[in-house]
């Protein structure tokens, strides 16, 4: 198994952390921006994309704040992927910051994909 490495992003967004929670932290959320479809039952998450699954355990949430997953797969034991939402009450601008995980050889790749995904995200508050 190759050894994966954790990488941190940080994306700033013009929307309010409480919409922006929903957004990370339910199905409905993630499925506007995340993946093409999310299910959820109990604390388990289902992601597709492009007719391929891919589930995840949520481990921890704390309302405004951040989310975390634990990917089922074997490649992913015991890493977690992190929605987390900084917020400057002052300027009232706010940053989703993202911790996961990937193979060297896939870090320019993952990059990537979560710039592809957050722009997603971004184009929800600018429509």
């Amino acid at each position: 198994m190759t050894p994966l490495h954790k990488f941190t992003l940080e994306f700033p967004l013009q929307v309010s952390p409480r919409l922006l929670f929903t957004l990370i932290s339910t199905a409905e959320g993630l499925a506007r921006w995340f993946a093409d479809k999310v299910n959820v039952k109990e604390d388990m998450f289902y992601f597709e994309w492009e007719g391929s699954e891919q589930s995840a355990k949520l481990v921890e949430c704390k309302e405004d704040e951040y989310v975390r997953f634990q990917w089922t797969d074997d490649n992913h034991e015991g890493k977690l992927m992190e929605l987390r939402i900084n917020h400057e009450p002052v300027s009232g601008e706010a940053a989703l910051v993202v911790s996961d995980y990937t193979e060297d050889s896939d870090m320019e790749f993952s990059q990537m994909w979560w710039n592809t995904q957050v722009g997603r995200l971004q184009r929800l508050f600018n429509n």
